[in-house]
């Protein structure tokens, strides 16, 4: 067992609200041979031995269900001792002061930080010291006053910290420590200011030219000790003032008071999303005294795409940075209001593009666990994960993540063992779903067909800000949300027969379970033409994505109808990530791309026109007029509509798999090209090597180039003609 097991818990036995804490203790090391040290906190922790981090990473020990499940960090720190040594733990709130959190505890509340750590010397004679956590280390508060995961911190540098007294030792749990399993979280990419602006309000702003997740630093000036305050936020209004409306509660700010001295500021215990900074209390003269530092977890960058025309380039561009803007241990919602929540809708229509963007398999996978953890005992799914407590448990599209995300990480990375942890949880929502569509107590808001294979015994959050209701702020769509519902049930219902057959398990019940829910839906929802009583683009995009309907061609009929008739997408986070798709499926590749080339609102391409550096949440987040969307929920940080990616990646560059593979092992090359573009190249690093695809006009001709990775067997689609591949470049021209 680690040591860390033996070590107690120990808090302040005194605690100031909001103030960060110190944890110390002063040790002798000679012959030292090698030094581990476990440790983690209630609340988010940094760590010193002898005045020097013992790890590159920040906001240990990332987030989970803190009553659940609890990361603990290893770190080797034999080169930083000396023979006298301090250890010091720097801890504050971070994510356990959470809104969403209990406060009955009586014995660490959620804004009071409490840590445990084992520090393991192993010397030359091989015995063993462990100097652990307990009743004789110091505790004190240190120069950060005021620190909140929403509202910011202040580091207040004429603070003295007072001396040390006892650590409170406290009988909490252990049981719930897990060795660290997501990527860490680290300081990524730096962005000096760009731009100096004064507002017409004469407010003093920095923008970095792009929005990021994490924090700033910068050196206070020399002799003076005047207060300073830095205002995070993401636009600017019509006028070119300050906004900050959309980050409701949230203050994002950051307060400074120095001691005339020069110090290099950093927050430790928070994080912002930001693309500007309002600076007050400190004359500015170049936007660079400020250095933006994006924070996000680790993960390899694996894909790559560019293309001849220079927006589509800035659209990826902004689908990375959504990514990265929102994967910090867990993919959030949103980096920047009163809220970043792992909502599990965002994460099932992103999670396609997300593996194929950077390397996700260990980031999901903890993520995963995280899921496991809190489905409710019928089997449902929180709609955020983490969240202490039941929160809209069972939407369509949002608990269903329980089976696309294992199933997608198992295509994408071709790894059994995901689909083996996660076949219990997909199981279990399946069963849940059945046993609600089975109901016979029907309340009046549920007065359709009883078909029992029909999900129509829920709450939904339908399609989320589709654009199909006179009302641009209705959220919820036009598509019926029991249609969603029993589409998205059949749909889980089938990943899980494949998971299941892929495992080696006998999956007759739910093929007939399958089968029998398609029935129902085609009796419900098809019309004796074929075409969907749902008169929508998302419901004719999940009947023909999901295969739901036998006459396809009048379904594909009716989503070309009103694509056309609408003139540009209406969808919502349920049809969005699959509408591309469904079109090109159907023959309707030039239309697809008309959709993607759209640059008036509403279009992925609008936000772009407007300066947007990452993907917004809403396709009205700033309208043409130059308004806002109702603050209450407008984000500009918020990956979901980025779903597009994979058909850019597998569509207009034509990497994909072959039905039935999984790890990219039998790849498939089928570009559909456009005479809008002069040249498509995009890249995927798979288990076995690089997959790459490359088209461009030549000669009054296309010259196709396909990169096949090792152990890998491929097959290249050319106008309608068939290529046997090879390992290694393969061009072909037609």
């Amino acid at each position: 067992m680690d040591t860390i097991f033996n070590a107690k818990w120990i808090k302040a036995p005194r605690y100031r609200h909001d103030a960060a804490l110190t944890f110390s203790k002063r040790f002798p090391a000679k012959d030292v041979k090698k030094a581990t040290l476990q440790v983690t906190a209630r609340g988010v922790y940094n760590c010193f031995l002898n005045g020097k981090s013992v790890t590159d990473s920040v906001l240990n020990p990332g987030w989970t269900d803190y009553y659940k499940r609890l990361q603990y960090q290893t770190w080797d720190v034999t080169g930083l001792l000396k023979a006298s040594n301090k250890i010091e733990i720097r801890a504050g709130k971070g994510w356990f002061f959470h809104n969403w959190y209990d406060t009955d505890s009586k014995i660490v509340k959620p804004d009071e930080p409490a840590v445990i750590a084992a520090l393991t010397l192993t010397f030359a004679d091989g015995s063993q010291q462990v100097i652990a956590t307990d009743e004789s280390w110091g505790v004190t508060e240190n120069e950060v006053r005021y620190n909140n995961i929403y509202n910011g911190e202040t580091i207040d540098y004429t603070y003295a910290p007072k001396r040390p007294v006892k650590a409170a030792a406290i009988d909490y749990p252990k049981d719930i420590l897990i060795p660290q399993e997501g990527e860490m979280i680290l300081e990524q990419e730096r962005f000096p200011g760009v731009k100096l602006i004064v507002t017409p309000k004469g407010e003093t702003v920095i923008d970095f030219g792009q929005e990021v997740t994490g924090y700033i630093t910068f050196d206070t000036p020399a002799n003076t000790k005047r207060k300073i305050t830095v205002t995070h936020f993401e636009m600017l209004d019509k006028n070119g003032n300050v906004y900050t409306k959309n980050y409701r509660s949230a203050k994002a700010l950051l307060t400074v008071v120095p001691d005339g001295k020069v110090h290099t500021v950093k927050p430790a215990y928070t994080f912002f999303g930001f693309r500007y900074i309002a600076v007050k209390g400190m004359k500015v003269t170049d936007p660079a005294q400020f250095t933006a530092i994006a924070v996000y977890s680790d993960m390899k960058v694996t894909g790559h795409f560019e293309c001849s025309d220079p927006m589509i380039n800035q659209l990826f561009h902004n689908i990375m940075w959504g990514q990265r803007g929102n994967f910090l241990d867990i993919p959030t919602d949103c980096p920047q209001r009163d809220e970043r929540f792992g909502w599990t809708g965002d994460a099932q229509v992103f999670c396609k593009v997300a593996s194929y963007n950077f390397d996700t398999e260990k980031f999901f996978n903890k993520w995963l666990a995280d899921l496991r953890s809190m489905q409710t005992a019928e089997g449902s799914i929180p709609s955020f994960v983490p969240v202490n407590g039941k929160y809209g448990d069972g939407s369509a599209a949002w608990a269903d993540v329980c089976t696309i995300l294992p199933w997608q990480m198992y295509l994408t990375y071709g790894h059994k063992q995901v689909l083996k942890d996660n076949f219990s949880m997909m199981k279990k929502w399946v069963d849940c779903m059945r046993r609600w569509a089975e109901k016979k107590d029907v309340g009046d808001d549920f007065q359709k067909s009883r078909d029992p294979f029909l999900h129509n015994n829920h709450w939904h959050f339908g399609d989320w800000l589709a654009q199909d209701l006179p009302d641009q702020e209705e959220c919820s769509g036009a598509t019926d949300h029991d249609y969603i519902a029993t589409a998205f049930f059949a749909y889980s219902t089938s990943l899980l027969v494949k998971a299941g057959k892929a495992l080696g398990k006998d999956m007759t019940k739910y093929e007939e379970l399958y089968g029998n829910i398609v029935k129902a839906f085609r009796k419900e929802y098809v019309k004796e033409d074929g075409t969907l009583t749902n008169d929508t683009q998302t419901a004719c995009v999940l009947a023909l994505h999901f295969d739901l309907v036998e006459n396809r061609d009048a379904a594909a009929k009716q989503l070309v109808r009103l694509v056309k008739e609408w003139g540009h997408l209406t969808t919502g986070f349920v049809g969005t990530p699959y509408l591309l798709h469904a079109l090109s499926d159907i023959g309707e590749s030039r239309l697809a791309y008309d959709l993607l080339l759209r640059k008036e609102f509403p279009s992925w391409c609008y936000p772009i026109t407007q300066g947007a550096t990452t993907m917004w949440e809403r396709w009205n987040g700033y309208k043409p007029d130059g308004t806002f969307a109702t603050p209450g929920m407008n984000s500009f940080n918020h990956y979901a509509y980025g779903a597009v990616g994979d058909w850019m990646y597998e569509n207009m560059a034509g990497i994909r798999q072959q039905e039935g593979s999984c790890g990219f092992r039998e790849l498939l090359f089928a570009p559909e090209t456009d005479d809008r573009f002069d040249w498509v190249s995009a890249s995927i690093d798979t288990v076995n090597g690089t997959a790459a695809a490359k088209w461009e006009r030549t000669g009054g001709k296309i010259r196709y180039t396909f990169t096949v990775p090792p152990k890998t067997t491929a097959q290249a689609v050319v106008n309608g003609k068939k290529y046997a591949l090879c390992e290694g470049i393969n061009e072909i021209t037609a």
